[in-house]
């Protein structure tokens, strides 16, 4: 568990639960999802005295939910947002089955299975971050090991946020605008797996459509379209909780000072940029997902057409060789007498005959381009 008191002043960093708020900015209290279960007690605490309530019990259990969907939900006192992130997974939670039993003694249970597929599908990460956001405390429950809290934490102790783009960057002002900003982090780490996954899939592109090799990646191809379809799904979950937080947002109180007010429209202007960059995800997902699919379409197309063109080949030369079987089988009867049949130069006529007409058909054909080589 991690603990800051973030005001104008600067970020420090605590080791224990704070018992009363500063006087200035407010408290994030972020710790792991087995944290949050085996000290719940201590951290209900904790918010009684600062924020005078606690999280009602189903709150608690969307929290401990490593499966949950990202949704967002709110009570009179605080808003709850349950955010799915899309980023190269790190340490897995060891007991993420059973994570009741992570304080019981004894070896832990086992992991779950790994991903099949190429490296780059293995390493996408969509556990479920969960805030807490009130008037001055912000609580998050991350999987274990979350390099996203930990890189932003470093920064803020650093003195340089994560959004440091000029001379008006400044530290977060409230609860909700951390929030948004580690949201808007969780967003971005899409962009680390976006050109592996684009690399991948073109890779497979080029396998499929090149006309000499036999692509045999059915299985990771296959893999590869269920977790974009997953992705797509995780993605259209952001968008509606953010939708959602954005809906509840537009109906606050209108401030009493202007400060305040410039913080609120900061706030809605945080709120759509973060919006906006889930919409780009959700198409560049979609994007890619469509690309992975005209593929299939676009290699099964081809092998149709080159079976196509193969049985018009075989075709085309059984019918060049129909009029040979017809004089062949014709000089073949058993009659006693025929038409050249005992003639010194038939046979050569009946030759040059042959060759005549197979040159003939085949230049017929030829023209009609039955014979064509197909382009490449």
């Amino acid at each position: 568990m991690r603990i800051f008191t973030i005001s104008g002043a600067g970020v420090l960093e605590a080791s224990t639960l704070p018992t009363q708020l500063p006087e200035q900015g407010y408290v994030w209290i972020a710790c792991g999802r087995r944290e949050f279960e085996a000290l719940q007690a201590q951290i209900q605490t904790t918010l009684q005295a600062l924020c005078g309530t606690q999280l009602v019990d189903l709150h608690v259990s969307d929290l401990l939910n490593h499966q949950l969907p990202s949704h967002y939900d709110y009570t009179s006192q605080y808003d709850m947002l349950v955010f799915r992130r899309l980023s190269a997974a790190g340490q897995q939670e060891a007991d993420a089955a059973h994570p009741s039993r992570s304080d019981q003694p004894g070896p832990p249970p086992a992991a779950p299975p790994k991903r099949s597929g190429p490296p780059i599908l293995r390493r996408i990460d969509t556990s479920p971050v969960g805030f807490a956001v009130f008037d001055h405390v912000l609580l998050t429950v991350h999987p274990a090991d979350c390099a996203i809290r930990d890189a932003y934490a470093a920064r803020l102790l650093n003195g340089a946020p994560l959004e440091a783009r000029g001379a008006g960057a400044r530290l977060p002002s409230s609860p909700a605008d951390l929030m948004l900003r580690i949201v808007a982090q969780m967003v971005d780490g899409y962009l680390d797996l976006r050109r592996e996954l684009t690399r991948q899939l073109d890779h497979w592109q080029v396998e499929l459509l090149a006309p000499h090799t036999r692509f045999s990646n059915w299985g990771a191809l296959l893999e590869a379209r269920l977790t974009l379809h997953q992705l797509d799904g995780i993605c259209e979950d952001q968008r509606s909780a953010m939708l959602d937080w954005i809906a509840v947002l537009e109906d606050w109180p209108a401030p009493a000072t202007p400060a305040l007010a410039r913080e609120y429209e900061l706030l809605k202007v945080r709120s759509r940029d973060v919006l906006e960059h889930i919409e780009r995800v959700v198409h560049h997902v979609r994007r890619l997902e469509q690309t992975a699919e005209t593929t299939l379409q676009m290699h099964f197309s081809a092998q149709s057409n080159r079976t196509n063109d193969i049985m018009r080949t075989l075709t085309a030369l059984t019918a060049v060789f129909l009029p040979l079987n017809l004089i062949t089988g014709f000089f073949g009867m058993n009659f006693e007498f025929m038409p050249l049949i005992h003639h010194q130069a038939a046979f050569w006529w009946t030759v040059a005959f042959m060759l005549a007409v197979a040159a003939a058909t085949g230049l017929v054909f030829w023209r009609k381009r039955y014979l064509a080589r197909t382009g490449k």
